[in-house]
């Protein structure tokens, strides 16, 4: 016994920030990113805060599931940063839902939705508990340095979220990690701490986007391959790839690498640009709510980010 999705919701912020406008703030312009991200627009929290989309996307997926908050037993927010250090945005969450049940944050950058669905998975397989609320947040907008064309540009803020409970959906699921802390990163700002003159970092994002591109291409076809080896499916038995919204010229690759129609690649980065943990839920969302998901289907999610990690799951719809 393990888990299927009953519910699914996403939120974002209500401020669009198009190419063109972040074009009047830097030195770019849409056809440079759009060329090289297949991205075109962005959502950015303005007075929102970060639980308060997290919110917004939970009590979506607990309305499709036909859940009251309090049927939840466990929160688990994958992200990077809720609006605390601490409390966690999953205690937050909680508060916000009037839920009292464990609640814990789950850092592994973008590959966080799979690592969370593999805990949920591991949990309820266990008989600790029987219904979950996964949701995956991060507000990126207050990471990047918004003087810097090669980071900014890539990614906006959004909320995914899914509710699972028991049953037999997953018939493969993967975490891993690749450790790199130089590839992909964010240090942490410098405290006022008197006693240490040790350099921290501004906090911004970081990052080698070729080798990132190039790693992201290779893990994400290997892992499937894998995943297709130990399921003792072809890609020609999946219906749907949804992987991690980073970079549209990634998703083509690895299609060109499977030898799979464009349309098993369903793919949204133009809309919300790179929202980290909450790309796949996000599209997971949109594909049910567009009636692209069917019983039956079978869906391969792989997510990947910095650390470095990868999160492969196979799940076949009930």
């Amino acid at each position: 016994m393990g888990l299927k999705i009953i519910g699914t919701g996403k939120a974002l912020p209500r401020k669009a920030v198009s190419n063109n406008e972040i074009a009047d703030i830097l030195e770019t312009s849409d056809e440079w990113i759009t060329t090289r991200t297949g991205i075109r627009n962005r959502y950015v929290c303005t007075d929102e805060g970060l639980t308060d989309i997290a919110e917004s996307s939970a009590r979506v997926a607990l309305r499709k599931a036909g859940v009251e908050a309090g049927d939840i037993d466990l929160i688990i927010c994958p992200t990077l940063a809720g609006d605390f250090v601490f409390p966690s945005l999953a205690c937050c969450l909680a508060e916000r839902l009037g839920v009292k049940c464990p609640a814990f944050d789950v850092n592994a950058a973008c590959s966080g939705f799979v690592y969370g669905l593999e805990i949920a998975d591991a949990l309820i397989t266990a008989g600790r508990y029987g219904c979950i609320l996964i949701v995956s947040a991060d507000m990126m907008s207050r990471l990047v340095d918004w003087g810097d064309r090669a980071t900014c540009v890539l990614f906006g803020d959004g909320a995914g979220a899914c509710v699972v409970t028991q049953g037999d959906a997953i018939k493969y699921i993967k975490t891993d990690s690749y450790p790199n802390s130089e590839m992909l990163f964010a240090k942490n700002r410098n405290g006022n701490n008197p006693f240490t003159k040790s350099e921290r970092g501004n906090g911004y994002v970081q990052m080698k986007g070729q080798e990132v591109y190039e790693f992201a291409v290779k893990a994400v076809a290997s892992e499937i391959s894998e995943a297709l080896e130990k399921t003792g499916l072809s890609a020609e038995d999946v219906d749907h790839f949804v992987l991690h919204q980073a970079n549209g010229r990634i998703v083509d690759s690895v299609r060109k690498r499977l030898k799979q129609p464009i349309e098993k690649f369903p793919v949204n980065i133009h809309n919300y640009a790179n929202t980290t943990a909450a790309t796949i839920p996000i599209l997971l969302d949109e594909m049910v709510n567009e009636g692209k998901v069917k019983k039956g289907d079978v869906l391969v999610m792989v997510g990947f980010g910095a650390g470095m990690t990868t999160g492969t799951c196979v799940m076949v719809w009930e």
